[in-house]
């Protein structure tokens, strides 16, 4: 079976772990593409705002539900 992901929402490092949290509390699988770390590791440049978070198609409508309910709680 293959696993395809789709990407829900690009924020800062913190934004972003705070919907994992609500997305883990509801059992959306999701990886986190941390953009911002990589370009420091690799030594050059990246935008602050670079993470991202994808979850699984299957979920993106429950997850989509989530990141509303997310925005509008912290007011993006």
């Amino acid at each position: 079976m293959i696993n395809e992901y789709v990407k829900l929402f690009t924020e800062s490092n913190i934004i972003i772990t705070g919907l994992k949290n609500m997305l883990e509390a509801e059992s959306v699988n999701y990886i986190i593409k941390d953009k911002f770390e990589s370009a420091r590791l690799g030594g050059y440049g990246e935008q602050s705002t670079s993470v991202e978070i994808h979850v699984l198609k299957t979920d993106a409508t429950i997850a989509e539900n989530i990141l509303a309910v997310y925005k509008e709680k912290i007011n993006v």
